[in-house]
């Protein structure tokens, strides 16, 4: 199983800042598809708080659509990987294109997480 997050102001798409967001919408992807575990209300809590919630559910991934260098280097120092788009992009789009990945090829350092569970 993979848990990912999208950090969204409007519960649709990706469309915020790591230091902005206002949910975290957590999803988890196993072989047979996806399913919503959580939706997360930031409260404005600071860079360490927003980290703790994540680590807290186990998130692998995290779409974002800004993150500052000291947040990123953060996220990843707790085995999060962050992904940045310059644009906002709908959560439901990118469940599917997650999916099919997942399903067909999924890039190495997906492999490497679902040995580490294994």
């Amino acid at each position: 199983m993979i848990k990912v997050a999208f950090l969204t102001n409007d519960l649709e798409n990706i469309d915020a800042h790591f230091g902005s967001a206002e949910h975290f919408v957590l999803y988890a992807f196993e072989e047979n598809g996806f399913s919503l575990c959580k939706i997360i209300n930031t409260d404005d809590a600071k860079t360490d708080g927003r980290i703790g919630m994540l680590k807290d559910e186990s998130v692998d991934i995290m779409y974002c659509i800004e993150i500052g260098p000291a947040a990123a280097a953060k996220i990843v120092n707790n085995r999060i990987f962050p992904i940045k788009y310059k644009s906002a992009v709908n959560i439901k789009t990118e469940l599917d294109k997650i999916s099919a990945m997942l399903a067909t090829n999924p890039p190495p350092f997906i492999k490497k997480m679902q040995a580490e569970r294994v």
